[in-house]
C-alpha cells in the first residue's frame, strides 16, 4: 500500500542532526505552584458553598489525550500523567494514581500540598469515606464526570454523611487566569480504500443494534466512535486524529452530527450531508431535549458525561444506560482496516530498523533520553506518511525505565549510561494505520540478572503470542499467559497485558484488553497490544511489545477457535535473552518470527541497515 522511500546514504550515522516535531520536552505542569493554586481553588468553593470538589483528568469525552485547556489537573497539581484523580477538601487534598504513574507522579507534585495516594492501596471512594466531614458538602463537574463515577462517587458521599453536588460554571474558570484558548482543526475523511465501509452501512449496523436494544436514539458522545462511524478524522488533540464531535443516532430517521462552527471544509460538507445533518456543537444540548421528549435514550455510563443524563430526564425522557453500540462494532477491523494496519507496520519496521541500526553504533557515547525520541521521530519521518506520534514517546534510560509511563523533559533527560538497560515504548500514526511497539536495549554488557529477567518477560510474550483459546475466550483469560513465567519467580508488573488498537485511531482502545480487567470476548479482527514487563524500581525497566491481530485458527476438535498473529516487525535484543532458559518451542518461534521481519523488510533497506538486520534476526542456534 505504500512505497518505501529511497535507500539513504549509510555513512557516518552517529553524526546525524535529528528533531522532535510532535513531542514536547517541557515539563508542562508545575508542582511549585501547587500550593498556591489549590489555595485559590479552596477559596472559590467556600464562595461557592462547598467543602470539596472532585477534578478527573477528563475532558467532557473522557479523552486519554486531552486539549491544552483542559488538563485543569496537571495545572492544579504538576502531575502530567494521561489518568488520574485530584479531591480537594478544606484540609486536605490528595491525587490518585495507578501503578504506571506513582514514580512520576511523587516527583511531579508538591507534597506538601498534595497527599499521593496509590489507587492500588486506596480508591477515592473509601478516601472521600474517611476524609469528607459529616455534612460536608462534595461538588463534581457534570461535563467531566460520567455516570458510572457520579454513581461511585454518590455512594462513598452518602456514606460518609455528605451531600454531592454538580457545579454546572466551572471554578477553573476563575483561577486559571491564563488558561489557553480551545482550538478545533478542520476534519477530513477517510478514504474508502482504508474505511472499508461506507458510513452509510455503518450507521445502518448501529440502527439495528439500537432496534435490538429496544431504545428510540443513542447519544455517541466518544469522538473515536463519532470518527469511525462517518469515516471521519480531525486534530483537535494530539496524538490522536480526531474531532471532539458528538452525534445523535435515532434507531429510524437521520442522524446529527455536532462539530465545532466551521470545522467542516466546504468540499467535504455534500460526503457529510449525505448521512447525516450537520450542526454547530452549541446546539447540543438544546437539540438533545428536543429529540429526547418522550423517548429512550441510549448513553454508555462509562464515557459519557453527567450532564447529558440531566438533558434527557429534564426533557421528559428516559436514559437507558448501555456500551456505546459502535464500541465492539469499531473494534473489529475489517479486511482493508487490516491491510492499512499491516502496511503501516511495515512502514514503522523500516524507520525501526534504521533506528536500531543506528543505535547500535552510537550508543552510549553522549547520547540522551531526547536524542532518541528526536532520532526515532526522525528515522520515521524520512519513511514518508506521518502524521503525527501515537502517544509521547517513552524513552527511558536506566532507573528511567522503571517508571512505567516515563515521559523525558529537559529537567530530566538522561544520559545512556554502559551497563545500563535502556527502555522504548513509541507509536506513529500512518495515514494507513497506528503502530505501538516496545523494544528493551542493553548498552553494552548486560548483567545476568538482566538477562534473566528479560527472558522470563520475552517467554510470557511469546506465550501469548503463541496461545491458541476457544471463541468467546476474554482478555482476563489470556492475561496469565504472560505473567505465568515471573509468577513463577516471585515477579509481576503492575499494569496490564495489552490494550485494544484503533485502524488510524487511538492507541488505546476498547472494549477487549488483555488484562486482569479485561471481560470482553476477544473476536477475530481485534488488534491488541502484548506487552508483558519487569521493573526495578531505582535501576531498569524491562517491556516488549508487538501488537497482534485476532484470527481464526483450526486446531482440529468441535469447538471454534482463535489465536493471535503479530504484526510488529522488529527483533529482540539477542543480547538479552538467555537461551538456556528458552524451550526448544519458543527458540523456533523467535527464529520465525525473526524470519519474518528480515524477509519483509531487509530487501527495502540501505545495505548498512540491512546487514545488520539480517545479524540481528539471524536464527539463536
Amino acid at each position: 500500500m505504500f512505497e518505501p522511500p529511497p535507500a539513504s546514504p549509510d555513512t557516518a550515522p552517529a553524526a546525524r542532526r535529528f528533531t522532535a516535531r510532535f513531542q514536547s520536552f517541557d515539563t508542562g505542569g508545575d508542582g511549585r505552584s501547587g500550593g498556591a493554586r489549590l489555595a485559590a481553588l479552596r477559596a472559590e468553593l467556600a464562595r461557592r458553598g462547598v467543602q470539596g470538589y472532585v477534578i478527573p483528568r477528563a475532558d467532557a469525552h473522557q479523552n486519554e489525550y486531552v486539549a491544552p485547556s483542559e488538563e485543569r489537573l496537571a495545572y492544579l497539581t504538576g502531575f502530567t500523567g494521561s489518568a488520574g484523580m485530584g479531591i480537594v477538601l478544606p484540609e486536605q487534598a490528595a491525587l490518585f494514581v495507578d501503578g504506571r504513574y506513582t514514580l512520576q507522579a511523587a516527583a511531579q507534585i508538591d507534597g506538601t500540598a498534595f497527599g499521593l495516594v496509590p489507587l492500588a492501596r486506596t480508591s477515592p471512594e473509601s478516601w472521600i469515606e474517611k476524609h469528607l466531614p459529616k455534612s460536608g458538602v462534595l461538588a463534581f463537574d457534570p461535563w467531566r464526570t460520567t455516570l458510572d463515577g457520579r454513581d461511585k462517587l454518590s455512594a462513598a458521599v452518602s456514606a460518609a454523611g455528605g451531600m454531592l453536588v454538580a457545579l454546572e460554571q466551572d471554578p477553573f474558570d476563575a483561577i486559571w487566569p491564563d488558561r489557553p484558548a480551545a482550538a478545533r482543526a478542520p476534519v477530513r475523511l477517510v478514504p474508502d480504500a482504508l474505511s472499508g465501509e461506507a458510513s452509510a452501512a455503518k450507521l445502518d449496523r448501529v440502527r439495528a443494534a439500537l432496534g435490538d436494544a429496544k431504545v428510540n436514539l443513542a447519544l455517541i458522545s466518544d469522538p473515536h466512535a463519532v470518527a469511525w462511524l462517518f469515516n471521519l478524522r480531525g486534530g483537535d488533540v494530539a496524538h490522536t486524529p480526531i474531532a471532539l464531535a458528538w452525534a445523535i443516532v435515532p434507531a429510524e430517521g437521520r442522524p446529527v452530527l455536532f462539530l465545532a462552527a466551521n470545522q467542516v471544509p466546504a468540499s467535504i460538507r455534500p460526503i457529510l450531508e449525505a448521512v447525516a445533518d450537520i450542526a454547530p456543537a452549541s446546539a447540543l444540548e438544546a437539540e438533545l431535549a428536543r429529540r429526547a421528549s418522550g423517548k429512550t435514550v441510549r448513553l454508555d455510563q462509562a464515557t459519557a458525561p453527567v450532564q447529558l443524563a440531566c438533558i434527557i430526564e429534564r426533557a421528559g425522557g428516559t436514559v437507558a444506560k448501555g456500551a456505546d453500540p459502535c464500541a465492539l462494532l469499531k473494534a473489529v477491523k475489517n479486511p482493508a482496516e487490516i491491510a492499512g494496519m499491516r502496511a503501516a507496520h511495515e512502514r514503522d519496521g523500516l524507520a525501526l530498523a534504521r533506528f536500531l541500526h543506528w543505535f547500535s553504533i552510537s550508543a552510549p557515547g553522549n547520547l540522551t533520553e531526547i536524542d532518541i525520541v528526536e532520532a526515532l521521530e526522525t528515522f520515521r519521518r524520512e519513511g514518508g506518511g506521518l502524521n503525527d506520534v501515537s502517544f509521547p514517546t517513552i524513552s527511558g534510560a536506566g532507573p528511567n525505565g522503571a517508571i512505567v509511563h516515563y515521559r523525558v523533559t529537559r529537567e530530566t533527560n538522561r544520559a545512556l549510561q554502559t551497563g545500563e538497560l535502556f527502555l522504548v515504548d513509541s507509536g506513529a500514526q500512518y495515514d494507513e494505520g497506528t503502530t505501538d511497539v516496545t523494544r528493551t536495549l542493553a548498552v553494552g554488557t548486560p548483567s545476568a540478572e538482566m538477562r534473566v529477567h528479560y527472558t522470563l518477560v520475552l517467554k510470557g510474550h511469546i506465550a501469548v503470542s503463541r496461545a491458541v483459546f476457544p471463541e468467546g475466550t476474554t482478555g482476563a483469560q489470556i492475561d496469565p499467559f504472560a505473567r505465568q513465567f515471573l509468577w513463577a519467580n516471585g515477579l509481576d508488573y503492575d499494569h496490564g497485558t495489552g490494550h485494544g488498537v484503533g485502524a488510524g485511531l487511538s492507541v488505546h482502545e476498547g472494549p477487549a484488553r488483555l488484562s486482569k480487567l479485561g471481560h470482553v470476548a476477544l473476536k477475530a479482527g481485534m488488534i491488541l497490544s502484548n506487552e508483558p514487563g519487569y521493573y526495578r524500581t531505582g535501576a531498569y525497566g524491562i517491556r516488549i511489545e508487538n501488537l497482534v491481530l485476532v484470527e481464526p485458527r483450526h486446531p482440529g476438535g468441535d469447538r471454534p477457535s482463535l489465536g493471535f498473529s503479530t504484526l510488529t516487525l522488529a527483533p529482540y535484543e539477542r543480547s538479552l535473552i538467555e537461551t538456556a532458559l528458552l524451550t526448544p518451542e519458543e527458540r523456533t518461534w523467535i527464529d520465525t518470527y525473526h524470519a519474518e521481519v528480515a524477509a519483509r523488510l531487509a530487501p527495502k533497506l540501505d545495505p548498512g541497515a540491512a546487514a545488520w538486520l539480517l545479524a540481528a534476526t539471524a536464527p539463536l542456534g
